[in-house]
């Protein structure tokens, strides 16, 4: 497994992409996620180079498609994703992730419908590519009762949403939402090496259900998820991928710049060590 630096440690803070990789260099990250409109205008050869120049692979990218609003808006933003997963491919960038909502105006059944249409037409370009397409499932419970109706929100409800949706289709694995969904390490054995994309890592303080916030992710090793159980977890099904420190809270915002990369990249890399996994 490698680190790989995430935008959250940044809290918002301005930097661009050159100054991004720049960054995750500097303080020991293997890896970035990638901030693929910008590398996409400046085009693979350059992209390549930049990222050879620091020492970095590019981990993830986010998907572009906007399946979250009407059928317009998701053919339109569809068109564009061949020409995006064609570079991701090319600059050795083989994972596509984005999150989805536990609760919904809509019905469960109805939900499920669309997005596994939706899903599949955005797993079959990807496809055709070479890359995995990854789904976020969100578990505090103040998300879950957002809406009227509750959508999945566990990995065993992720894992049969991603086998609707393609063979290439997986889950972006966050230990925060593993903690709050009430999973278990068993649910990852289950999921096993080929259907985690991605990982997320971040730790949660010990409050009730019904008092947690999204916004109150603390660094590895600062909470009450048992990481150490986890990454050996991880680490006992093959999982070898980035994993991304994703904080967000923390004060981070109150820290200097600097500070959030170089705690994502300490504690991270504490947490792994103590499951026996080199970094």
């Amino acid at each position: 497994m490698y680190l790989s630096l995430n935008r959250s440690l940044l809290a918002g803070k301005q930097v661009n992409w050159h100054d991004f990789c720049a960054l995750a260099h500097y303080h020991g990250y293997p890896g970035v996620d990638l901030d693929l409109g910008p590398a996409m205008g400046e085009g693979v050869e350059a992209t390549r180079d930049l990222l050879a120049s620091r020492s970095l692979r590019a981990a993830v990218a986010g998907c572009p498609v906007n399946f979250r609003e009407d059928e317009a808006k998701f053919q339109d933003t569809l068109r564009a994703l061949p020409d995006a997963a064609r570079f991701c491919a090319a600059i050795g960038c083989p994972r596509m992730v984005t999150w989805v909502l536990s609760s919904y105006d809509q019905p469960k059944t109805e939900m499920w419908t669309l997005l596994t249409r939706r899903f599949g037409a955005i797993a079959k370009v990807l496809a055709d590519h070479g890359m995995r397409f990854g789904l976020e499932y969100l578990g505090p419970l103040h998300i879950r009762t957002a809406k009227p109706h509750m959508f999945a929100y566990t990995m065993a409800e992720f894992l049969t949403l991603a086998a609707d949706c393609g063979p290439n289709v997986g889950i972006l694995f966050d230990t925060w939402h593993w903690h709050h969904a009430g999973d278990t390490l068993d649910d990852i054995r289950k999921a096993g090496k080929s259907l985690i994309v991605h990982v997320h890592a971040n730790d949660a303080p010990k409050l009730p259900p019904a008092e947690i916030r999204d916004s109150e992710r603390l660094f590895c090793g600062e909470g009450v998820i048992p990481l150490r159980d986890v990454f050996r977890t991880l680490r006992e099904i093959g999982y070898q991928d980035a994993v991304s420190p994703e904080v967000l809270g923390r004060g981070i915002k109150q820290m200097p710049l600097e500070e959030g990369v170089r705690l994502g990249f300490q504690t991270t890399a504490q947490a792994l060590r103590s499951a026996g996994i080199e970094v």
